[in-house]
């Protein structure tokens, strides 16, 4: 069950919001699930090729999984984890079980999503039976997710291109007990600072080299580590970063927790970031992009992989003023829009109210006439690194021009997701290449399939809900003395 819950955010994600999804395989269970995530860079279909290889019989139970949003309704929480139980149950007798879990789920009732639910299956399944979950890197680990699991393991790199080798590497430390008849020893740290999502990603400093460092120590140690940077977005006193290990003694366990939290204090002031209002965003990708190499502008507080709804219109009103060139927004979320295009047709130039659906009040929509250049059904199959092998259902798409702006062109949705796979554009043909200026409703994902190609990558700080810098939340039931950004002052509660 995944979900990231970006408390702060204005929707919150009910039963129909997994049965659809949102770009991860719609609610199914039992051996629905084995054809859902078939192929796809999954934590799950990584941890069922690992087990089928040892052959073991698995016994699929649910997969759900939704967009991030607001908090998950008790009535979605107590269905599918009802659900979930009850498959469980019905399979008798297990040797262990494995559980492909976001760690950053806040429901209406538990402010630990993950805590609850792996207490319910510790209850159903008895002390001995191991088990064991795979984590997203913006897990917020708790103390009592550590406690009712025997082993969690975390991706390793953000964009997440390694989600289906992570639910094999939980698989491993599942057999590992399994062959031993014995549990490992656990060590785990939280650390006292916040970190923004942009900051995050392995692609750049200092995480890359902190990743580096976790390898290094797992070689040297023979402990199996793991390092999450946390979601900076859940209002509760365990979100934040943290470190585990796992290994065959507690001493060692702890040496090497301790070792790697050293090197995660010392690169605080690296995780600083830069970040750029819109216009002077536009202004810096036009006096550098051109085809072949073109700027990227993040739109990362609008990043629907975070909390946003894909529609605010901060950084489409800034390409319109500069009166861009050669410049492609997407995706804006819109299905009204959308809907609209495809009734008029391609080539029609209509009156058309873009975004600003949610309801903020520092976001106005973008009024203006624009050509219908393209339209598309949004079902296609994802080729980058990391979505390869996810079968989007988008809803209806469509390419609009501005009329006023001609050198801006507009992708719109009909269902969140963040831009981060080159066929959301191919789709209504667009060659993001080709492009001198390309603005993504994402933070850090797109980085995998759009930065080979960029000149460079400007993170952009417009109006949305997934603020980049932590301490711009209002936060109110952290826990004291963490600070709310490197460096930065400290929640006081």
């Amino acid at each position: 069950m995944q979900h990231e819950t970006n408390t702060f955010a204005p929707s919150p994600a009910d039963y129909a919001a997994f049965e659809q999804g949102g770009g991860w395989p719609g609610l199914c269970r039992g051996d629905g699930l084995l054809e859902a995530v078939a192929g796809a860079n999954i934590p799950v279909q990584g941890a069922i090729e690992a087990l089928r290889a040892a052959n073991h019989r698995v016994v699929p139970l649910v997969w759900a999984a939704a967009n991030p949003s607001a908090h998950v309704t008790d009535d979605a929480f107590e269905r599918i984890v009802g659900g979930l139980l009850e498959t469980l149950k019905a399979s008798g007798p297990v040797d262990g079980v494995y559980l492909d879990l976001h760690g950053a789920m806040v429901t209406q009732s538990f402010d630990d999503g993950e805590g609850e639910l792996l207490r319910r299956i510790r209850d159903l399944v008895g002390p001995r039976v191991p088990v064991v979950a795979s984590l997203d890197l913006h897990a917020n680990v708790t103390r009592a997710m550590v406690d009712r699991s025997d082993a969690l393991s975390v991706y390793r790199t953000y964009p997440h291109v390694d989600m289906a080798e992570t639910g094999a590497r939980a698989v491993f430390l599942l057999q590992q007990m399994l062959a031993r008849g014995q549990r490992l020893a656990k060590a785990f740290h939280q650390f006292d600072f916040l970190t923004g999502l942009p900051s995050q990603s392995t692609y750049i400093e200092p995480t890359q080299s902190l990743y580096a460092q976790l390898g290094a120590l797992e070689q040297s140690t023979t402990c199996a580590m793991s390092f999450a940077p946390g979601f900076p977005m859940a209002d509760f006193p365990d979100c934040g970063m943290s470190a585990l290990a796992y290994a065959a003694d507690s001493e060692r366990a702890a040496t090497a927790v301790e070792q790697f939290a050293r090197a995660v204090r010392d690169s605080e002031p690296a995780f600083a970031m830069a970040l750029l209002s819109p216009d002077e965003a536009v202004a810096r990708a036009m006096a550098r992009g051109e085809p072949g190499a073109p700027v990227v502008l993040a739109d990362t507080q609008d990043n629907p992989g975070a909390g946003g709804n894909g529609d605010t219109t901060g950084l489409l009103q800034a390409l319109l003023r500069h009166r861009a060139r050669q410049a492609v927004l997407g995706l804006m979320i819109d299905p009204e829009s959308a809907a609209r295009a495809h009734a008029a047709g391609v080539g029609t130039t209509l009156e058309f109210s873009l975004g600003a659906q949610s309801g903020r009040t520092d976001v106005e929509p973008v009024m203006g006439r624009f050509t219908v250049e393209r339209l598309g059904d949004g079902r296609f199959t994802c080729t980058g690194p990391m979505f390869k092998g996810f079968r989007m259902a988008l809803g209806p798409m469509c390419l609009l021009r501005a009329e006023s702006s001609p050198g801006v062109q507009v992708i719109l949705a009909s269902r969140k997701c963040q831009a981060a796979d080159q066929q959301m554009f191919r789709h209504l043909g667009v060659d993001p290449s080709k492009q001198s200026i390309l603005a993504l409703k994402s933070s850090v994902h797109f980085r995998a399939d759009f930065q080979a190609m960029a000149r460079e990558v400007l993170i952009v700080r417009s109006p949305g809900p997934a603020l980049a810098d932590p301490a711009d939340f209002p936060w109110t039931r952290l826990r004291p003395g963490i600070r709310l950004r490197p460096l930065g002052p400290a929640f006081k509660g």
